[in-house]
């Protein structure tokens, strides 16, 4: 797709490097050409875009890198960042969007992962509401969406979203105290796979959702798409570790994003995520 096979890739994680040619050459004729800002260490992507957007960077600008030193994840976690192994990449956007519809930009990301990591390796992945990327029931990626807001004749919209994915490629193995809950798409495939290749996919995938959701004002065509693509938003018992805890059965989602939970106590609104399941 951007540059030849390497017949000996499958064995090696290291020859795996960008080029930002090619790439900019695949991403001709959406807003990301031009507009790539490549790191080989930096503490967190998420951070570079965030400045960046203080700085009036222009929307659809990416800052991804081979490795971070500070990685993070929702709720402050850190994530596991290993050289050349994996994607780390932020995308400084400024949809028309009213704020209340924040949460929705997660849920557009999470489907646009799904699809760019299908289309490239062929790998079926799901969805845990409201951010996690899972295979095989563990978890293979994150997002972390960060926003900023105004005010202005009564209406709060989004100033801009930095959106930071992280999807574990080509790791061969992950820390001790990780194997039992994440995993890797090479751990699952078998094989290794092009870094920049999946970029690609994921940054047109999620130019195509977060388009489609400012099209889409009253977001129930999406919400159906995003219930379909994901096995946690219906009928699934979990526990929700929020408001001291508690357990049910998952309900759908509300026009705003939010995952419903039918409890022994009545229906409740899952407001920060923590969902297991049961």
């Amino acid at each position: 797709m951007t540059e030849a096979t390497n017949p000996n890739f499958e064995n090696s994680s290291s020859a795996d490097s960008y080029d930002l040619v090619a790439m900019d050459k695949a991403l001709a004729g959406t807003i990301f050409a031009g507009r790539l800002h490549h790191h080989d260490v930096t503490g967190s992507t998420n951070a570079l875009a965030i400045e960046a957007a203080g700085a009036s960077a222009e929307s659809g600008s990416v800052y991804f890198a081979d490795a971070q030193t500070a990685g993070r994840g929702r709720g402050g976690h850190q994530w596991h960042s290993s050289m050349g192994d994996g994607l780390y990449v932020s995308v400084l956007l400024r949809p028309q969007l009213q704020a209340d519809r924040a949460l929705l930009i997660s849920l557009a990301v999470g489907l646009a992962a799904q699809s760019a990591i299908h289309k490239v390796t062929g790998c079926d992945i799901d969805i845990r509401w409201p951010n996690d990327l899972m295979l095989r029931r563990k978890k293979c990626g994150g997002i972390l969406v960060e926003t900023a807001m105004d005010a202005a004749g009564g209406i709060t919209m989004l100033r801009h979203a930095v959106i930071g994915v992280g999807i574990n490629i080509n790791h061969a193995a992950l820390p001790d105290e990780l194997k039992m809950i994440a995993t890797s798409l090479r751990i699952e495939s078998g094989r290794a796979w092009r870094r920049q290749e999946l970029l690609a996919a994921l940054l047109r995938a999620v130019g195509e959702e977060v388009s489609a959701l400012e099209a889409d004002k009253d977001q129930k065509e999406f919400l159906e798409r995003f219930a379909a693509a994901s096995t946690w938003v219906l009928g699934k018992r979990v526990h929700v570790d929020e408001a001291g805890g508690y357990t049910g059965v998952t309900a759908g989602i509300n026009a705003q994003g939010f995952l419903q939970v039918q409890t022994q106590d009545g229906m409740r609104t899952v407001l920060s995520g923590g969902v297991r399941e049961l």
